[in-house]
């Protein structure tokens, strides 16, 4: 009984360390570049302002 808490035990620390220390913590520490919704970007929202105002302009020139 005493080898079985053992094990337990130590499967438990295990575990424990493999969450607070494993490799995810790595790939975390890094800014990963998630994809930008063109609704979100201002890059895009920039070039599609600029499009609208080239786009109105001749209208006011006539």
């Amino acid at each position: 009984m005493i080898y079985a808490l053992a094990a337990i035990g130590a499967i438990t620390i295990a575990v424990l360390m493999w969450k607070a220390f494993g490799p995810e913590v790595a790939a975390t520490a890094r800014p990963r570049r998630t994809p930008v919704a063109p609704d979100d970007d201002p890059e895009f929202l920039r070039k599609l302002a600029e499009q609208q105002r080239n786009n109105e302009r001749p209208a006011e020139e006539d």
